[in-house]
């Protein structure tokens, strides 16, 4: 057997050994116990809000609400809460009244406070969750016929 060879072999050895070794010392003894190994903390994200891209998003500054037609907007939010269960923001929604039709029509800010919430797994990626309905409650003036909150379902 030539010295290389040799050298291989004894190396293979020894290793072999090591690997016994530190086998045998780190079993557990018969009828010990384990304890499994924890699993890693993780806490799943906060709900989105999904746009009319279908993007979603977190804590927007801005949001529109008519994706048709662009005549509803919330603009200048801040957010006070966005959490599991809930987002709150204070904001204004930017409405068009439409006189004496919306292409003529003008453009009217309202105070409002936007609640999000009834978060449920978004269907397009189902490993984040959506905010499914928006409640606006207009703080001062509201617009025509419009009652001083109103809920609407969110699209996914």
């Amino acid at each position: 057997m030539g010295a290389v060879r040799r050298r291989a072999m004894v190396t293979l050895c020894a290793v072999a050994s090591l690997a016994a070794t530190l086998g045998t010392a780190t079993a557990a003894s018969p009828g010990a116990q384990t304890t499994p190994p924890r699993a890693a903390h993780h806490r799943a994200p906060d709900p989105v809000l999904v746009d009319c891209q279908g993007r979603p998003g977190v804590r927007p500054a801005d949001f529109l609400l008519a994706c048709g037609d662009g005549n509803s907007r919330l603009t200048s939010l801040e957010w006070k809460r966005w959490d599991a269960t809930a987002a709150v923001a204070e904001g204004v929604n930017v409405v068009n009244d439409c006189r004496p039709y919306c292409a003529a029509g003008t453009f009217r800010s309202y105070p409002v406070v936007v609640r999000l919430d009834d978060a449920q797994s978004w269907e397009k990626r189902p490993d984040l969750r959506q905010y499914t309905r928006m409640t606006l409650t207009y703080t001062g003036d509201r617009p025509e016929g419009s009652a001083r909150a109103v809920t609407y379902s969110l699209w996914g």
